[in-house]
């Protein structure tokens, strides 16, 4: 029941604005480095603004189908199969969305009741907890544990119950950059077969892989393909983040639910932008090994120099982040330090809490750094960053 004193509901009550977009704000105030939200400072490639030129220009300006373009989804349903092997209907499993935030909350909203329970690795992308609050179900937390960032099976195990609903899986992950095993994978697999469990995967970092990593999707595990989620979108592999173009690939049964809520929510992504995110999709193997490569070239200056500087860092084997240890540098507290950070030396970060529970005390230990960057964008932020070695 609404308190008709605040206007506020107790859903939103409950978790906070983006702590990611709220230093990004901070990082403009105070003409800091920005290596806080992971957005990219370089050009998109040109081919696919060129595509969205041509689609704008050739007037595919109005509503495209409410789940997307059939190029969009032929398209991924192309990829799905060249990738993974894994056969897709467009026209009965693809959901084209607003980015894949809007495929992760249309998702849950779709599949998820009040009073079921959503399983959640923590530490975690913000959104997760605030989507499970939203659907008025009660979000549950296995740990990842630095610094490999494994978890206790059998404390996952004994997470699951009648009430387990759903548990959402981002591989590789941010903030942590884990690449989950195949031998993970089948565990969680076995888990979800057993109790007749949805596993919502957030693949967004998917060709992002570094030291021979390799990214599985669970779609491909026996008796997971009917109960499996893939929530996605082309913002990182393409350097196009303001284009908010994602997707979900489920069953039938499973995408009619989501498509009557990405309806209501939405409407439809913007049409130009889907029939040029269809032709980035026909991009060969030497597309995504140059991006690999790209950001391998970036983790491993980041890396060095924060380990330089006196960071206890965790190199990660997937994504574009980097979690670092503070308290090398005498700090306990990440918010104090991320603004300290940002005010004083010039550098904007994430604070590590914001990917954990307030109730989970580890966060406070980390500030995230993210290096989808120009390299003349990291040299300035570690220059200015070289100023906290004493």
């Amino acid at each position: 029941m609404s308190n008709k004193n605040n206007y506020s509901s107790v859903k939103a009550s409950r978790f906070t604005e983006s702590v990611i977009r709220e230093m990004s704000r901070v990082a403009t105030q105070h003409s800091a480095v920005n290596l806080a939200q992971g957005f990219p400072d370089f050009p998109a490639p040109d081919a696919i603004k060129l595509a969205a030129i041509k689609a704008i220009t050739n007037d595919h300006n109005q509503y495209a189908i409410t789940w997307g373009t059939k190029g969009l989804r032929d398209a991924l349903a192309a990829k799905m199969k060249k990738d993974y092997d894994i056969s897709i209907d467009p026209e009965r499993q693809i959901t084209v969305c607003c980015g894949s935030t809007e495929g992760m909350i249309a998702t849950l909203l779709g599949t998820v009741d009040p009073g079921d329970e959503v399983i959640i690795f923590e530490p975690f992308y913000e959104n997760y907890g605030a989507d499970v609050i939203l659907c008025g179900a009660t979000p549950k937390y296995i740990k990842l544990n630095a610094p490999d960032y494994n978890f206790d099976w059998d404390e996952l195990a004994e997470l699951f119950s009648e009430k387990t609903r759903a548990i959402i899986i981002n591989t590789p992950n941010n903030p942590t950059g884990k690449v989950f095993t195949q031998e993970e994978l089948a565990f969680i697999a076995g888990l979800c077969v057993k109790y007749n469990v949805l596993a919502i995967t957030d693949e967004i970092y998917e060709h992002i892989l570094y030291d021979d990593a390799v990214h599985i999707p669970l779609w491909n595990y026996p008796d997971m393909a009917e109960r499996t989620i893939i929530v996605n979108g082309i913002s990182k592999t393409y350097s196009v983040t303001g284009w908010r173009i994602g997707y979900v690939i489920a069953s039938p049964e499973i995408t009619d639910s989501i498509r009557k809520v990405h309806d209501f929510l939405t409407v439809g992504a913007a049409a130009p932008l889907q029939v040029a995110a269809g032709e980035a999709l026909m991009s060969g193997p030497e597309y995504y090994e140059e991006l690999a490569a790209f950001y391998l070239e970036r983790r491993d200056y980041l890396y060095n120099k924060l380990q330089q500087i006196g960071f206890a860092c965790i190199k990660p084997r997937g994504a574009y982040y980097i979690m670092a240890d503070i308290r090398p540098l005498g700090w306990d507290d990440d918010v104090a330090c991320a603004f300290h950070l940002a005010k004083e030396i010039g550098v904007a970060v994430v604070p590590g809490s914001s990917f954990y529970r307030k109730e989970t005390p580890e966060g406070s230990h980390y500030i995230r750094f993210c290096f989808c960057k120009q390299m003349s964008t990291l040299e300035t932020a570690c220059t200015r960053l070289e100023k906290l070695i004493k």
